[in-house]
């Protein structure tokens, strides 16, 4: 008999692997999308459903993140911020959402409230209406604690769909892998008190709302995006290489923080494959990728860089290669096996 492993939720080829046996395997086609939208049939952040002359995106996603509280936020903002992001980077602004929260029992309420607190401020400030949602208590021994489901709800008058094509540059908009580090570094025992009081290391967890207006001036030109979660930034390398043929990124040019960089050496983990919680990564048309760089900092994304593009190439088709700091390629293989269990 099989038995569900961690690995299975990681996000990586695993999830791949059980959700096509036992779920998508078994969907009529018919019933993996409404027409005219995109639905299960293909891998992006969010559903798109065509209304009149415009697109409702709607995401939902579940947190289970330990430890629930952590610096740089708690369970509720991530869980209300993650469903945003999905929504903004499909193109769509984000207008109302739904929460289900499942609690053990004996949980503080004391925490529950902050965490609720922290969900309904990202909504508020965000924009986002909450329209409805569910709550349910477990016994002791049910649940670890807490687990929240989002579902968020966008328009659309573009939807970004997933697309990279040959030429296309790769920009992402922000440090990569912060929480990712800070979620292993508290589940391990391994974190430096001083930097994680002093805010040297926290999760950069926050809404990707202010990209939208770059977003909709360069509409014709963002052939896909993606906020770089679960199997961090080289699961959305490995998606999309699959899609559109090769990708190539410059190790050099990875924007990953000193400390993010010096714990995974030390466990030996590649930050790859660490998950941003505040940081996205888009496929641009060569021509406008350096105006569209200028924009995301005018914006206030100061750390945004480009760091690799798509090509064409038979003998690598569907790889991820990077160009290494020694001036060597290597293959950046598909996340597998649950690196850091509970990230989010």
């Amino acid at each position: 008999m099989r038995f569900v492993r961690l690995s299975h939720g990681s996000g990586g080829e695993e999830t791949s692997e059980l959700l096509s046996e036992l779920l998508l395997s078994r969907v009529p086609d018919g019933m993996k999308r409404v027409p005219g939208g995109l639905g299960i049939d293909f891998p992006d952040d969010g559903a798109v459903i065509p209304v009149g002359d415009r697109f409702l995106i709607v995401s939902t996603d579940s947190y289970t993140v330990n430890p629930p509280f952590f610096p740089g936020g708690n369970i509720g903002m991530l869980a209300a911020t993650g469903s945003i992001n999905d929504v903004v980077v499909m193109g769509a602004k984000p207008i109302a959402g739904l929460d289900s929260v499942i609690v053990e029992e004996g949980f503080p309420l004391e925490e529950l409230d902050v965490i609720l607190g922290s969900l309904i401020e990202v909504f508020e400030r965000e924009g986002v209406a909450l329209v409805g949602g569910d709550f349910k208590v477990m016994p002791k021994g049910g649940i670890d604690r807490i687990a929240i489901t989002t579902t968020v709800l966008g328009i659309a008058e573009k939807p970004i769909v997933d697309l990279p094509k040959e030429g296309d540059k790769l920009v992402v908009t922000d440090y990569v892998g912060d929480h990712g580090a800070v979620i292993m570094m508290l589940q391990m025992g391994l974190g430096d008190v001083e930097e994680l009081k002093c805010g040297m290391l926290k999760s950069d967890a926050k809404p990707l709302t202010p990209l939208l207006p770059v977003i909709k001036a360069y509409s014709g030109e963002v052939n896909a995006a993606r906020d770089i979660t679960r199997g961090g930034l080289g699961g959305v390398l490995n998606d999309w290489a699959r899609n559109s043929g090769s990708v190539l990124v410059v190790e050099g040019n990875l924007p990953i923080r000193e400390p993010v960089r010096r714990y995974s050496e030390m466990l030996g983990i590649d930050p790859i494959y660490l998950a941003s919680e505040g940081a996205a990564l888009f496929s641009v048309s060569k021509d406008a990728a350096d105006d569209f760089l200028e924009a995301l900092r005018r914006k206030g994304f100061e750390n945004a860089r480009i760091i690799g593009e798509v090509r064409r190439s038979e003998k690598y088709k569907g790889f991820v290669l990077m160009k290494t700091v020694v001036g060597g390629l290597r293959v950046v293989e598909p996340p597998r096996g649950e690196l850091v269990p509970r990230i989010c």
